[in-house]
């Protein structure tokens, strides 16, 4: 596989950009060789300045449920921007985006548009703070929800990946309003809510988790949580910026059948483009400004290249029967091809999957929770990673990221990067 061009550009970006990267997720540094410079995607493929083809199971980290470039998609995009591409602001498209959303996610009731997954998470915390008048946030260990301050304590893949589990700048003072509990464990939920009575404003949990790759909650743990904070007073946030209208079209909160008080979107609803939401109940989402006094604005907020984009994904997925069950098919072609592999080879791999979403983690160990997959070999995943690469499958270069299928990727993608895997884990075993 030729990288010379990549690699001169990485070069060059390195000199006027830290690590030569925009998102340290995009970095090759934990998996080894540089970063692949992408020219062009179109449904379950991209191409790289170089020219080399790959599937791809990135999927721009969640967004591309559709594939990449869907001729609709697109279509609407052009269409809009020759209308302007920001007016700062309202428009109808913001209207219907926020009827959709609200439709398809019953525990929404009032929804803000915001630009980014991180946007949306740091003014859902700061709402429930202002809704209890309580300050304190408990968050789980490697779970991530943006970078904003109060979320970079013990937090998820990029942190993982690099080794800094705690990230500098971040104030003490603001450190010690964020709380760190056990994915998995309402053990431990509960024992910071014994030693911290009546100060916690917010739970906030990626109910499935996908930044220290997927792990699925067990059986009781989110139905505990909800049960917790509504006899806690607590606000009960779920982070759906990546499993929102992924895995079923109400999110998580739709297939383990609970309500959060407050949700974050993103990724999806943007078709693409840049995005974020957070919503809830109406009584809690009124506090916001202009019509209350809880502060939150941007100016690029719902923009309508964005709410296009987002609109028309959401409609193309409404409209598409059997939308889900498609996907689901996909994906467990997929997971089952790779665990006959890891049965017939004998690797200590556990394989953990909902929807599609996905995981491989270098590890004989459960994994339910950040110390269990810290016990992954991410050595032995780099190695894989390379291969995979050499052979045309585009994977996060991080073993603590999960992986998607869109309804673009077919069977016969499907089945090559069945094959791939194969030689992968063989190489990763010699």
């Amino acid at each position: 596989m030729k990288t010379l061009q990549s690699d001169f550009f990485f070069e060059r970006a390195k000199q006027l950009i830290p690590g030569g990267v925009n998102s340290p997720v995009r970095a090759f540094k934990s998996v080894g060789g540089n970063p692949l410079f992408i020219k062009r995607a179109l449904g379950s493929r991209l191409w790289d300045v170089d020219g080399n083809e790959f599937i791809d199971y990135v999927g721009t980290w969640g967004p591309a449920i559709l594939g990449h470039s869907h001729p609709r998609v697109v279509d609407a995009i052009t269409k809009a921007v020759v209308d302007g591409t920001s007016f700062g602001a309202p428009t109808e498209l913001e209207l219907k985006m926020a009827e959709l959303i609200c439709k398809l996610v019953p525990s929404v009731e009032m929804v803000r548009m915001v630009n980014s997954g991180t946007e949306a998470t740091m003014s859902a915390v700061r709402l429930a703070r202002a809704f209890t008048g309580k300050e304190k946030l408990i968050k789980f260990e490697g779970c991530y929800h943006g970078h904003g301050d109060s979320f970079l304590i013990k937090a998820g893949s990029g942190a993982m990946t690099f080794g800094v589990p705690d990230s500098p700048g971040v104030p003490s003072a603001v450190a010690a309003q964020t709380l760190t509990a056990q994915f998995n464990s309402l053990t431990s939920v509960q024992q910071l809510v014994d030693a911290n009575k009546a100060q916690i404003a917010a739970i906030i949990v990626e109910p499935v988790v996908g930044n220290m790759g997927c792990i699925p909650p067990l059986p009781g743990f989110l139905e505990g949580l909800r049960s917790l904070c509504t006899k806690e007073n607590i606000i009960l946030i779920f982070d759906e910026v990546m499993t929102g209208f992924r895995l079923a079209p109400g999110g998580a909160q739709e297939l383990f059948n609970i309500k959060p008080d407050l949700s974050t979107f993103g990724k999806i609803i943007g078709g693409g483009l840049p995005v974020g939401a957070y919503g809830g109940k109406k009584e809690i989402m009124q506090l916001v400004a202009p019509s209350g006094p809880m502060y939150q604005a941007g100016t690029l907020s719902g923009n309508p290249l964005a709410m296009t984009a987002g609109f028309e994904t959401l409609s193309i997925i409404q409209e598409e029967k059997h939308f889900y069950e498609q996907l689901e098919s996909k994906s467990k072609l997929l997971a089952d091809g790779i665990a006959t592999n890891v049965k017939q080879l004998g690797v200590p791999i556990i394989t953990q999957r909902v929807g599609s979403m996905s995981t491989l983690f270098f590890t004989s160990k459960p994994v339910i929770d950040c110390e269990t997959a810290l016990s992954s070999d991410t050595k032995r995943f780099a190695t894989y990673f390379r291969a995979m690469l050499e052979m045309g499958v585009y994977l996060a270069p991080s073993q603590f990221e999960a992986g998607f299928v869109s309804i673009a990727h077919t069977e016969d993608d499907i089945r090559m990067t069945i094959a791939a895997n194969r030689k992968a884990l063989e190489a990763a075993w010699k």
